[in-house]
């Protein structure tokens, strides 16, 4: 599988300063700076509710926000969402938003953003969508559903993909199959990634970025995830 990375103006393919977003009268992210390196999968983690979806969101223009946003190179701050998409950026939502009555070729096709679509990139990575082409996106579980949001953006060279809660309930066997693909990902784009599962992470990502409270209280090496102690107190889990 071969991907162009594309190339900023910097090392950098994410850089945030002070962002901060309100949403119906909360505030959601109270200033956060963040870095996201070219290449690799930087995790954003945190409990529940803490801002991380909205983070994503504000760095494609889909929610209200200020600060200095940096993508690809380029002074985002208040572009409007397709032209921060046409930098080259892939999104992959949380609750995966397939259309649910059309098929998975129908919904891979309206995905379609260039001249030659890589369809034979996205059947090698998830063979089974090639078996299911003809299926009603609505009918797949959630795992199949999973693969064809993640299928969608990779018909397309993206340089950075925005990735959330990949794995997010999905069985043993499918969190395999999904991490294998991001790991091919990252070795040929830069991913910045909200995920829950410690162990994921530390599989995945080279850098890790924790949120509480709207605010960043930890950035650093995903080897940092080791420490019990740590783990405890950032996410209130175990990372045994």
């Amino acid at each position: 599988m071969t991907l162009d990375a594309g190339s900023a103006h910097d090392n950098l393919a994410v850089e945030v300063t002070g962002l901060r977003a309100d949403i119906a009268g909360s505030s959601i992210l109270q200033g956060i700076d963040l870095q996201v390196p070219t290449g690799g999968v930087t995790a954003l983690l945190g409990r529940n509710g803490v801002g991380k979806t909205t983070t994503l969101r504000a760095l494609l223009g889909l929610v209200p926000a200020s600060g200095t946003v940096r993508i690809l190179g380029r002074d985002v701050a208040g572009w409007p969402t397709h032209k921060i998409v046409r930098l080259g950026v892939g999104y992959v939502p949380e609750d995966r938003d397939v259309f649910a009555r059309l098929t998975v070729r129908e919904n891979l096709r309206l995905a379609e953003s260039v001249a030659s679509p890589r369809y034979a990139r996205v059947y090698e990575l998830f063979p089974e969508l090639a078996q299911r082409s003809r299926q009603f996106a609505g009918t797949l579980s959630g795992g199949q559903q999973q693969m064809l949001a993640i299928g969608r953006v990779l018909l397309n060279d993206w340089p950075l993909l925005l990735i959330d809660e990949p794995t997010k309930g999905l069985s043993p066997l499918f969190v395999t199959e999904v991490v294998d693909v991001l790991q091919r990902l990252g070795t040929a784009c830069s991913v910045l990634m909200v995920e829950q599962n410690v162990h994921v992470v530390r599989k995945l990502a080279s850098q890790v970025i924790v949120l509480d409270r709207g605010r960043i209280v930890h950035a650093g090496h995903a080897d940092d995830l080791g420490e019990e102690n740590l783990v405890r107190r950032l996410l209130g889990v175990s990372g045994a």
